[in-house]
């Protein structure tokens, strides 16, 4: 398998973007990333997006954004993991270029979720239909009741989970495509609105509309094309039982696990050889529990550690510099992919304000569901 590289990036504003349709704002994206990269032609292209049919009613994606882009004629297809699908995109785009089949791939994800009359029937559908959704609870609901055993068995606390959001929210407001760039406090965390106990509004991430795209190339043929090109060092993923009622331990994300375990083996490296992350913070207790299944942390002090700094961007492992889901937005089929732009500026030294210093290996990780899904990403500057 040949080695891949990211040669250029683009993404949009995320946010209510009342006044851009799916399609706007997918080209926004992939036309950033062309002009990035300065590439000629695209051979092939990815689309991550999880439910365009229930929030915009358009399916056929592929097609649809291909003929839009002026590029009509080049194969194109939409891939869908529920909120894991930009990553699982970037992954399909990965091995595309690694075995050979095209040169040039562009990978992109789009969510176009202001739009849908009802935003909580659309996400639920990546939940257990018939043992979950059916029964009426919601994602809310499936994340407090992991933030609930979490701190029975570890003895997280609640102060420990509003830093996270405390945290996100600082490294967003220096982000200038982030939806929410404003600071908030614990207690404004504490305090906010209750939406599912232990969680408040601000425990949540929003909902939002968005894209975001990558230019993949063979490593051989990245200096044509960009002067600080990233390569991927590996791609992990995995799967577990979708419904929390059938795992053996909701506290531990077995899917996140295994994709992080998977790509570590790929890449022959260890948590401790991460020097950022980007990971999939829905909620402020899914950002603990995966930054401990990683291995970023010991299981169980995902609170601790980050109430003590150990994840901020001057910390020993800066994770979610964007200002993650939580403060950058979450339009679910554009994160996966707007993790990975976070991760090569970061590694170009392009972050502004929020850089982490001596970036030089960077991780990502998406989700989809409460867990169901996840897909670890690990990049490099050459």
């Amino acid at each position: 398998m040949r080695e891949v590289a990211v040669i250029g990036c683009g993404m949009t504003k995320f946010g209510e973007l009342w006044d851009k349709s799916l399609r706007d704002l997918f080209v926004e994206a992939a036309i950033k990333a062309i002009d990035d990269a300065g590439v000629d032609h695209i051979d092939s292209m990815y689309v991550g997006c999880m439910s365009s049919g229930l929030f915009v009613g358009q399916e056929h994606l592929g097609a649809l954004l291909a003929d839009y882009l002026g590029v009509s004629g080049i194969p194109s297809a939409r891939i869908e993991s529920a909120c894991a699908s930009g990553g699982m995109a970037l992954r399909q785009g990965f091995i595309e270029v690694a075995s050979g089949m095209s040169d040039i791939v562009l990978v992109g994800g789009v969510e176009k979720m202001t739009d849908c009359h009802d935003v909580t029937y659309a996400l639920a559908t990546a939940a257990d239909q018939e043992y979950e959704a059916y029964f009426g609870v919601t994602f809310p609901g499936l994340y407090a009741l992991i933030a609930r055993a979490h701190m029975e068995r570890y003895g997280t606390t609640r102060e420990q989970l509003a830093h996270v959001a405390v945290k996100n929210h600082r490294n967003g407001a220096l982000n200038p495509n982030a939806q929410f760039r404003r600071e908030i406090t614990v207690e404004d965390v504490i305090n906010a609105t209750k939406v599912a106990d232990p969680l408040t509004l601000l425990d949540c991430s929003p909902v939002s509309d968005g894209a975001a795209c990558v230019i993949l190339c063979p490593l051989e043929l990245a200096k044509k094309y960009q002067d600080i090109p990233i390569k991927i060092l590996a791609s992990g993923a995995a799967t577990d039982t979708i419904a929390l009622h059938q795992r053996e331990d909701i506290t531990t994300l077995k899917a996140v696990k295994l994709s992080a375990e998977r790509a570590f083996k790929q890449a022959g490296l260890k948590p401790e050889d991460i020097d950022v992350a980007e990971v999939h913070d829905c909620f402020t207790i899914a950002e603990i529990c995966i930054i401990e299944d990683i291995g970023f942390v010991e299981k169980g002090k995902g609170g601790e550690y980050t109430a003590k700094g150990y994840t901020a961007l001057d910390g020993k492992i800066p994770i979610n510099p964007s200002g993650g889901l939580k403060s950058k937005g979450h339009p679910v089929g554009a994160t996966g992919v707007a993790q990975a732009v976070e991760i090569v500026e970061q590694l170009r030294g392009n972050a502004g304000k929020r850089q982490v210093k001596n970036a030089r290996i960077g991780l990502t990780q998406n989700m989809g569901g409460s867990g169901a899904s996840s897909v670890v990403h690990i990049f490099s500057v050459v």
